[in-house]
């Protein structure tokens, strides 16, 4: 696949937002006031994870919040994340959610199957092996022929391309997303700095992990492309002579990005994940794959979640002592060193997982039916629903470490 670059793109961030007639005062955060309700936290963030088709979820927890009117201030994303993350933050608030459901009906179109599944009675499919019948059929399909607006098999077949030719390291061809991304995306309202976008990805040669953020970068479909390039099925991609696989190979959460980015904020965090830690032990090989990949991806939520609850406890009392020192010890040099480490700042990480249904296998990540993905949307939206009827959700913390972690599988559901 050719590199989707173009004179717009190399230009820097603050020529790109003088460009669109921005001020010097714009390049940080927005001019316009903000759209969701008053809370005790000074940014809110949308984490959004890889997982290929199961990010449908995730634009049902959109949907949840824009009802709340909890719109982010910045949202960050790996693969099928970054282009539910480009989505919203490429579009205006009144728009986000038509265009996240234009995006996920493009890519799994009515077929004949989902027409037979709608029939009644169809008592094979009220079972978890009809439907499990249905889901690999599906996700048979779009391994054959690709999922529309999205990508293709190769045609010649990866195999007849010369060696060291994009072509011959990859199976399908991914010019259909770049297109689809151009009609649904305004790029120039990411690169304006209104949200804050980020999105990860790996450099093919050094194995660095690299966020494209748009207070660094100038935005385009390409870097949206490159962290949902997951090899080998999608081939690199190409932004300023260097070459990007999907960020999930190395982390597929953007959370430590986001909690670790300075100047720190009070933060409520919304961590949107596709692949669930905890799940049952596998009975054959089939779920054996599927439990692989939910190990594999679901990179450590709640550990990274614990670890960064510590290093908040461990700031805040740092910063709770350097306040109670007489005044002939504050001005040691030593402390200079210790006070841009302490902190007071308060983050909510609110964890939404999706917990996969007994009948989707190690396909459910390639399984583009609209059946699935109405599903998903569904299970997102309802996940968040419930979660926002716990007020202290929405709540500062008021313990030592400043961290609330909330977990809908954890805590309950109604």
């Amino acid at each position: 696949m050719k590199a989707l670059q173009g004179p717009s793109r190399q230009t820097t961030v603050p020529a790109a937002r003088a460009r669109l007639g921005m001020t010097a005062g714009a390049l940080s955060r927005p001019t316009e006031p903000r759209l969701h309700r008053e809370l005790p936290f000074q940014c809110i963030a949308l984490l959004l994870q890889g997982g290929g088709a199961l990010g449908a979820y995730q634009a049902g927890v959109y949907e949840a919040l824009s009802e709340s009117e909890l719109h982010p201030d910045w949202v960050a994303g790996i693969s099928i994340g970054a282009i539910n993350a480009a989505l919203i933050a490429g579009n205006p608030p009144e728009q986000r959610v038509s265009r996240l459901r234009e995006f996920w009906e493009c890519v799994t179109p009515t077929t004949p199957l989902d027409e037979i599944a709608k029939l009644e009675p169809m008592s094979w499919m009220r079972g978890e092996l009809g439907r499990s019948w249905f889901n690999q059929l599906s996700a048979a399909t779009a391994l054959m022929v690709g999922a529309p607006s999205f990508f293709e098999p190769r045609m010649p077949m990866t195999w007849w391309h010369p060696p060291g030719s994009l072509e011959a390291t990859s199976f399908y061809n991914t010019a259909r997303l770049s297109s689809t991304l151009e009609r649904l995306i305004d790029f120039d309202r990411i690169n304006a700095g209104e949200m804050r976008f980020s999105v990860g990805a790996v450099n093919v040669t050094s194995g660095n992990f690299v966020y494209f953020d748009n207070e660094t970068h100038v935005i385009g479909p390409e870097h949206v492309m490159a962290s949902g390039a997951l090899p080998p099925g999608f081939p690199a991609i190409e932004i300023d002579g260097e070459f990007y696989w999907d960020g999930g190979l190395v982390s597929n959460t953007p959370l430590q990005w986001v909690l670790e980015s300075e100047p720190q904020q009070d933060t409520l965090a919304f961590q949107v994940d596709v692949w669930s830690a905890r799940g049952a032990f596998p009975h054959n090989l089939a779920e054996v794959m599927g439990r692989q990949k939910e190990i594999q991806f679901s990179s450590r939520t709640r550990s990274n979640s614990d670890k960064f609850r510590y290093i908040q406890k461990v700031r805040n009392a740092l910063g709770s002592l350097l306040g109670k020192l007489p005044e002939e010890l504050q001005r040691l040099p030593e402390l200079e060193l210790l006070r841009p480490v302490a902190s007071a700042r308060a983050y909510n990480i609110v964890q939404l997982i999706y917990r996969a249904k007994g009948y989707e296998s190690h396909s459910k990540d390639y399984e583009f039916s609209r059946l699935s993905m109405e599903e998903h949307w569904s299970a997102g939206y309802h996940d968040t629903v419930r979660t926002l009827r716990h007020p202290e959700v929405l709540q500062r913390p008021d313990n030592i470490e400043g961290v609330l972690t909330f977990d809908l599988g954890q805590n309950g559901r109604e």
